[in-house]
């Protein structure tokens, strides 16, 4: 049975003058949902995080096809299956994935889910992986974020972009599994496979660095060195665990506790020159790991032979290098026993209508994750 849900809808992406409180990119608007499809389902959200990826459709350094309701780190209560429908039930509650896996495609079939070229393909298309849209207004298709677009009360995703979790795990909680915990946790665990008795320093204390700097944490790692501008965030990584500093301040925190580089350096701040300086921070033999999403434009500019010559090795890692269905389990149960404390990382709650202020705020630097509740 088809449906509406209510949800916030960009009609562009780029172009917005700022403060966005003031210029509102983003309308809030009453669409026609469909009925979950084959293998599909209907969520009721009830928190749902901002993430800084939204940010970059909304500013236009992630041009996505218009218009898109936004929102791709979300949970919410399962209230509806479509046929052949398969390990979920009305009622449970499912934290969103901002990349299904097709199972079928050569990454998929080689391990590497987190790269599946059917999934890629479909959120660039701002379409569910099954193919077409679910969400209209006035008789006009209405793109998907990442096949969640869950700044919205109601959503129809694919099953492949919903894991069960516990029931009893709050909402706001739940929700930054979803993103932040998925790619930060996974880069540090995953992706950059990060041994116990190794030094890490993490470059951006947002909500994608301040979870890999807990993943750093969690995996017994010596020494961790969190790096940002703000002195909230700063201060934060120290009550993590971890040591918190600016970025003028790096070298001699580096030398004073890593007597030089680090085993492994972590980026996620999304911009060139940052990742330039990460590289060096990292020791001879060092894994670099790059989480951020730059501008498309940008290069990166690095000394070749340094990558042979000092045996470094650059990874890229996309949504942690994770197999959700896997890892998300995986992460609950460390934040259960106390080793990943993520409720740490929400900074405010908010509702809907507060989305055009929450932009602002993570412009500007000053949010970790907002998260809004239904």
């Amino acid at each position: 049975m088809n449906g509406k849900t209510r949800a916030a809808v960009l009609a562009q992406s780029g172009g917005h003058a700022k403060p966005y409180a003031a210029n509102a990119p983003l309308r809030f608007a009453e669409l026609d949902l469909d009925a979950p499809g084959q293998g599909e389902v209907r969520v009721a959200i009830d928190a749902a995080g901002l993430c800084h990826s939204d940010l970059s459709v909304v500013n236009g350094d992630r041009v996505r096809p218009m218009p898109m309701a936004l929102g791709h780190e979300g949970t919410g209560i399962v209230e509806a299956l479509g046929p052949g429908v398969t390990g979920l039930e009305v009622g449970d509650r499912v934290v969103l994935v901002f990349l299904p896996s097709c199972g079928r495609c050569t990454p998929c079939l080689s391990g590497e889910g987190y790269l599946c070229e059917a999934g890629a393909a479909a959120n660039g298309r701002g379409e569910l992986i099954g193919g077409g849209f679910r969400l209209h207004e006035c008789g006009t298709d209405v793109h998907h974020h990442l096949g969640v677009s869950c700044f919205a009360t109601h959503v129809v995703v694919d099953q492949r972009s919903a894991v069960k979790v516990d029931r009893d795990i709050p909402a706001e909680v739940a929700a930054v599994f979803g993103c932040a915990v998925l790619t930060g946790v996974g880069a540090a665990i995953n992706s950059a496979a990060i041994r116990a008795g190794e030094t890490v320093v993490v470059f951006g204390l947002g909500g994608v660095g301040l979870a890999a700097l807990m993943g750093a944490v969690a995996s017994g790692a010596a020494t961790v060195i969190g790096v940002d501008l703000a002195p909230n965030k700063v201060a934060l990584a120290g009550e993590l665990g971890a040591i918190g500093t600016t970025p003028d301040q790096l070298d001699a925190v580096m030398a004073q506790h890593l007597g030089g580089k680090a085993d492994v350096v972590i980026e996620t701040v999304g911009n060139a020159r940052v990742l330039a300086g990460a590289y060096t921070a990292a020791r001879r033999g060092g894994r670099v790991v790059t989480v951020g999403l730059p501008a498309p434009e940008a290069r990166l500019d690095l000394q070749a032979l340094s990558l042979v010559a000092e045996g470094k090795t650059l990874i890229g890692s996309y949504m942690g290098s994770a197999i959700p269905a896997r890892d998300i389990p995986r992460y609950v149960a460390m934040w259960r026993a106390g080793r990943l404390p993520v409720d740490r990382l929400i900074s405010s709650t908010h509702r809907l209508d507060d989305l055009n202020e929450m932009l602002d705020a993570m412009d500007r630097g000053e949010a970790i994750r907002q998260i809004i509740r239904f």
